[in-house]
């Protein structure tokens, strides 16, 4: 071998140890960003359908995103009509806010948007036992808002029809009113308004 190629491989093997080293630190970089190196603790939320929400989806705290979904599971045994658990992965610096937390609900960013898991704090409310499965609200379905809506207009249209016959009913009533005090000025003009016969 000649020095040329001896030189060449050692550029060649510095240049591949390097871009391995980058990549490494990249991902690294991204993972603390992420909060993949951030200790975290478990916590399970209970729902009866879950509408859409995916492993990994954020949950967020007054806002704030304080970690992840970790697993969805159903659950052998139904607990209140609940049978999904929804294991939460939630930074351990947020555990005291999490003990003032009063109402976990799914959400949607948007309309057709990603899913999340959204916590409401409430600082009067008991504390939290973050070991005891939580009971959650489920995400309202856009089938069932589309069936509310329907019913609604039903409802409506039905309305709007009863309101339509009382008004046509109280139009008649005036009608009639009308010709029984024209039928009474004329025979109090004739003058034989109170004349049986």
């Amino acid at each position: 071998m000649d020095k040329k190629d001896i030189n060449r491989k050692i550029w060649a093997g510095t240049f591949f140890l390097t871009g391995i080293f980058l990549i490494i630190f990249v991902v690294l970089v991204i993972g603390v960003e992420k909060g993949l190196t951030v200790p975290r603790f478990s916590m399970q939320i209970l729902f009866k359908e879950i509408g859409g929400l995916a492993v990994g989806a954020p949950v967020n705290l007054s806002g704030v995103n304080v970690g992840t979904v970790g697993s969805i599971d159903f659950l052998e045994h139904e607990v209140d009509g609940r049978g999904v658990s929804v294991t939460l992965n939630i930074f351990q610096k947020y555990a005291g806010q999490m003990k003032k937390a009063s109402r976990f609900a799914i959400k949607t960013a948007g309309i057709l948007g990603e899913k999340s898991v959204e916590i409401s704090r409430d600082f009067d409310n008991i504390p939290l036992d973050l070991a005891q499965p939580i009971i959650g609200e489920d995400p309202l379905d856009v089938q069932d808002l589309a069936k509310i809506f329907g019913d609604t207009a039903i409802a409506l249209q039905q309305t709007s029809e009863v309101v339509h016959s009382i008004v046509t009913e109280m139009q008649n009533i005036s009608i009639t009113t009308k010709r029984l005090l024209n039928r009474i000025e004329q025979r109090i003009i004739e003058g034989n308004l109170f004349k049986v016969f």
